[in-house]
């Protein structure tokens, strides 16, 4: 397998995102999460305060958090298997800054059965964090397409670095953030947060719907409301026991909605007849008993003549008048004067 290849990771693969990562990536995301993990403070799991912990000005990968009521049934049940990683407010001692578990620390916050969580106290300062969370980012199998790409968008305004420190940082090529930042510019923010995730829609398909939009100057609101309305059909689709939507994952069905909806707005484009050449024929008459007809077509030209000796004639000679009719031509084109 080529580097090139190797490097086809995250964003390059986002179609398929439960795709395994490639070495070098899993390399350098085991590398970060183990500076991460000799951070933190005396390798004890905390019990703290799900209150204490704050997550303003942490990135957000997720667009979706519709799943955390299950998470939370089941940390509800079976305890809270896995710890989060937190680190020291830097003007708050009793306070703390949440480096990655958003959806563990949302599950029990909103929880009236668990009312601690268990975590992990690193000292990091911002960057260390910010690599943290790429790197666990990294790990995970379940984001999306369009969530990974938002996920590069946020390192590069939120100024871990340029398009192309990011892209190193994520083991893929230049190319694929920048292609990647232009189908959320394409598609926009409003309406890639009404669809949410859509996990199994790829670049191609995400690409496509950007292109249906700029092309045609279509209205992204007129869209946002065709993913809500999805959704509420969804909803509605539940409580009344009518027909599923045509996807298990409602943010698919909005983005399939949505898509349709954008090409049946883009007009018609009109068939184009093909234009045949007409025939141009003439007659040469070349005795009171014999005639001859030129015809062009679209196909070349066309000599017809009248049954006859001189139709036998010719035919026998056909071969050694057309090639000197040809060498006169040539001689002509060499020499016009002549």
């Amino acid at each position: 397998m080529s580097g090139k290849k190797k490097r086809m990771s995250m964003l390059d693969n986002l179609a398929a995102a439960g795709a395994p990562a490639p070495p070098s990536s899993m390399l350098s995301t085991n590398r970060a999460l183990r500076s991460a993990r000799d951070a933190v403070d005396g390798h004890k799991v905390w019990d703290l305060d799900p209150a204490s912990i704050d997550t303003t000005g942490r990135m957000q990968d997720r667009l979706d958090m519709s799943d955390v009521a299950g998470l939370q049934d089941a940390i509800e049940a079976n305890g809270q298997t896995v710890p989060i990683l937190v680190r020291r407010h830097p003007e708050d001692p009793d306070r703390y800054l949440l480096v990655y578990g958003y959806r563990r620390l949302v599950a029990i916050q909103q929880s009236d059965k668990v009312d601690k969580v268990r975590a992990l106290i690193a000292t990091l300062d911002d960057r260390a964090a910010q690599q943290a969370q790429i790197s666990e980012n990294m790990a995970r199998r379940d984001l999306s397409y369009i969530e990974k790409a938002r996920f590069a968008r946020q390192l590069v305004e939120g100024g871990f670095g340029s398009q192309t420190e990011v892209a190193e940082v994520l083991t893929v090529a230049k190319s694929s953030i920048s292609m990647a930042f232009g189908i959320l510019d394409m598609v926009g923010e409003d309406l890639v947060l009404a669809i949410g995730p859509a996990h199994g829609i790829g670049r191609p398909r995400w690409e496509a719907l950007g292109k249906l939009i700029t092309d045609h100057h279509l209205s992204r609101t007129d869209l946002v409301d065709v993913a809500t309305r999805s959704f509420t059909r969804a909803e509605w689709s539940d409580v009344l026991g009518e027909a599923a939507p045509p996807s298990d994952d409602p943010s698919v069905a909005a983005f399939e909605a949505v898509l349709a909806e954008a090409q049946t707005r883009v007009p018609a484009q009109p068939i184009e007849k093909k234009q045949v050449k007409r025939k141009q024929a003439h007659r040469v008459q070349l005795d009171p008993a014999q005639r001859a007809t030129v015809t062009r077509t679209a196909k070349g030209l066309r000599f017809d003549i009248s049954e006859g000796a001189f139709a036998d004639w010719l035919e026998d000679q056909a071969d050694t008048l057309l090639a000197d009719l040809h060498a006169r031509w040539q001689t002509r084109a060499e020499d016009p004067e002549q």
